[in-house]
């Protein structure tokens, strides 16, 4: 196997390992606060949101089946963190919306979340970084261009 090919294939799956790695990390310092991957996920995801979410799109942007996602957000709506509210009276239809009660959550999960970013990145050269993040974006860019070609 030629260098470069071998490092093209060391590197996609260095890529997944390290987001993995990344949320477990961020996993294992939420856990003494009930916080699993998938609720603080979910109630980060609400909070960047521009708008209240429907839960299709929640799913969607979250990679998780809809069974997955109700079962999170039963639990974070029986804590009183999330709520789910009808659109014009259609049940079936629902936005997500955090509560009051989840900014503790919320203010406890960006912590972390800046914390581990922190501890990741400390002694890596900038510039180093501007580079990995240039070759990622191109990547990311190729893969949405076949993902959105017919």
């Amino acid at each position: 196997m030629t260098d470069l090919k071998h490092n093209r294939e060391r590197l996609g799956n260095r890529l997944g390992q390290v987001a993995r790695l990344w949320r477990a990390e961020v996993d294992r310092r939420l856990s003494p606060h009930s916080l699993t991957e998938s609720r603080w996920r979910l109630l980060l995801t609400l909070h960047k949101a521009e708008q209240p979410m429907h839960q299709k799109e929640l799913a969607e942007l979250l990679g998780v089946q809809g069974p997955t996602l109700v079962r999170t957000l039963d639990w974070l709506e029986n804590e009183q963190l999330v709520e789910r509210r009808s659109i014009n009276g259609d049940k079936r239809c629902k936005t997500i919306h955090l509560t009051p009660r989840a900014e503790p959550s919320l203010e406890r999960i960006k912590a972390v979340v800046e914390s581990v970013r922190e501890d990741i990145f400390e002694g890596i050269n900038p510039a180093d970084i501007d580079t990995c993040l240039s070759v990622i974006d191109q990547m990311a860019d190729k893969l949405n261009t076949v993902s959105s070609t017919p």
